[in-house]
């Protein structure tokens, strides 16, 4: 493991007891973006830490074609998961110090924006279905970011399962 000695321009300069390390040479896997959010908020200093669903401001999901046809059916839901790609977050810290409590953490104890792979969700409000977009209440993230998913919060014809402790 290596400690960066220089900033990333995505993000500035590394806070005390942060461990940045450098990329893989190759990836893994392709993703998709199926569309665009469109939100209020035009930097990542702007943006709420989390989204509200209940007074947050009215956002738009964008979807690209051909994944249009794939909002069929959506509108029976009330809540969905968005999930997107924060494309504005550096990639390299495996330990960071969040601003609001100087404690270092390793980077899955964190809801940080600045991930391996910055995949984010947010449950959000369902307002409005449109042939292509949505209008939803809830989003936390930069106009323009890269849609990767939408998913229902729950399958309604999913068994509700309950877990025993027993269970690994």
């Amino acid at each position: 493991m290596s400690v960066a000695t220089t900033a990333s321009p995505a993000d500035g300069d590394i806070r005390p007891g942060e461990i940045a390390v450098p990329p893989p040479a190759t990836s893994d896997a392709s993703v998709y973006f199926i569309g665009r959010l469109r939100t209020p908020w035009a930097e990542r200093r702007d943006c709420p830490r989390q989204g509200d669903r209940v007074n947050g401001p009215l956002c738009r999901v964008e979807i690209n074609e051909p994944w249009r046809a794939a909002l069929k059916g959506v509108g029976q839901h009330t809540h969905l998961q968005i999930l997107y790609w924060m494309h504005l977050a550096r990639r390299d810290l495996v330990e960071q110090s969040p601003r609001h409590n100087g404690q270092t953490a390793g980077t899955f104890a964190l809801r940080s924006p600045i991930r391996p792979n910055p995949v984010s969700t947010s449950l959000v409000e369902l307002v409005e279905v449109h042939p292509d977009h949505l209008v939803v209440r809830g989003l936390d993230c930069v106009d323009g970011t890269p849609l990767v998913d939408i998913k229902p919060e729950k399958c309604p014809e999913a068994p509700v399962e309950k877990f025993l402790a027993s269970d690994p």
